[in-house]
């Protein structure tokens, strides 16, 4: 036992573990809600709720029309795959005694929270998806905006690298005098006993969710806390599986989150066939392209994306709150721009839905699928190994270098 609990709880997993599961997790949540993992859409209606306790009047708004506000966070699907999330990180966080309030060192790092959070909850919205829906959910729905929504993320996180690279967004580093004591684990049993406390109220909460028949409620929390526990015991973050290829050449993020998308594309699929399922499709448009090119922006400059901002606030890093504000001023900033200025107009109405699987077919759908995401892996893999550290070097010519 003591063996298992350290291999599973103590230790980080597999990446590659953690994101197939996921995406296996994501396909069967799919099948058994017809809708995605996502959470910026729950991100914009608690915007919309927020607004409306300050007495605006959102009901004739287009984009919570389109999205849906019936209901509260805590009476809806969505909502309890946020508060999920949440809470399978929290758990997960405490077991391993690794809970820790961690303040930034320079103040600016929360107005630069702050507004990474707005930038990419605007562009999350506008794109109509987040790294969830917008990518790693909506690839495998076999959705033509996902892929334009990843390449312009891809574009996004490299102006990203540049900006926050410049002197001016770094600032002076703080120096601390005399020795600085070494960085210590946490000691005692209190926040191991916390998490399991916390594991059994949860697994009531879902055990009376199912008994009351509020089953769909009950299916969300639980899948809402195995996404949790996932993207925490796999440290996984998209932000990391773009910025550090631009700023190290490593590519395991990368790599692992295509692994997952290949894997929920082959189950989503056979699940889509097996139920007569029609996938879910978004608007292509070029809203999609500026959408994905500010999340990807806006992900660098708040540090993490919704998933890595999730986990590291449940680990005690502060400076995500104002992230996970910030993504919700921005959703509700673009609700607002939606129909109250040109955005729908110009930048959406044009669109259309495309599904691969309308193009091509299943088998063609799932084919192109697959060899892309192959080719994607490798030259995920050939950029970590020729060009790391981003040096330009290859790394046998490195060693020509003196």
């Amino acid at each position: 036992m003591k063996a298992l609990y350290r291999k599973w709880i103590l230790n980080y997993w597999s990446p590659y573990l953690a994101m197939a599961l996921a995406g296996v997790l994501s396909a069967v949540y799919f099948g058994i809600t017809k809708t995605v993992w996502a959470v910026t859409g729950e991100f914009t209606r608690l915007g919309g709720h927020v607004m409306e306790w300050f007495g605006a009047d959102v009901s004739d708004w287009g984009y919570f029309k389109l999205i849906g506000m019936q209901g509260n966070p805590v009476t809806r699907t969505d909502g309890w795959i946020v508060w999920g999330m949440f809470a399978g990180a929290l758990v997960m966080v405490l077991l391993n005694n690794n809970f820790k309030l961690r303040i930034p060192r320079q103040k600016r790092r929360w107005a630069q929270a702050f507004a990474g959070g707005i930038v990419a909850g605007f562009g999350a919205r506008l794109a109509l998806g987040c790294n969830l829906a917008a990518f790693f959910t909506g690839v495998p729905q076999f959705s033509l905006h996902s892929w334009i929504f990843m390449a312009s993320t891809a574009i996004g996180t490299y102006l990203g690298v540049k900006l926050i690279g410049a002197s001016w967004w770094k600032g002076k580093p703080r120096l601390i005098k005399g020795p600085v004591e070494p960085a210590r684990a946490a000691s005692g049993r209190i926040q191991p006993l916390l998490g399991g406390l916390a594991a059994l109220a949860y697994a009531i909460l879902i055990v009376c969710f199912f008994v009351s028949g509020h089953k769909m409620l009950g299916v969300a929390a639980l899948f809402g806390a195995l996404f949790g526990i996932l993207i925490e015991r796999g440290q996984i973050c998209f932000t990391s599986a773009f910025r550090d290829l631009w700023i190290s050449g490593r590519a395991t993020m990368t790599k692992a989150i295509l692994v997952g998308m290949a894997v929920s594309s082959v189950v989503t699929l056979v699940i889509i066939l097996a139920n007569g399922m029609d996938p879910i499709t978004k608007i292509a448009a070029p809203s999609t392209l500026i959408g994905g090119v500010l999340f990807g922006l806006g992900i660098v400059m708040a540090g993490g994306c919704e998933t890595g901002m999730m986990y590291r606030l449940m680990e005690g890093q502060v400076v995500f709150l104002p992230v996970f504000i910030g993504n919700i001023a921005g959703a509700g900033l673009l609700a607002y721009a939606w129909d109250h200025t040109f955005i729908y107009r110009r930048l959406v109405e044009t669109g259309s839905k495309i599904n691969l699987i309308d193009k091509f077919g299943a088998g063609g759908a799932i084919a192109a699928t697959l060899i892309v995401l192959g080719l994607l892996f490798a030259i995920a893999r050939y950029w970590q190994n020729h060009y790391r550290f981003g040096t330009g070097f290859r790394k046998g010519a490195a060693k020509n270098v003196h």
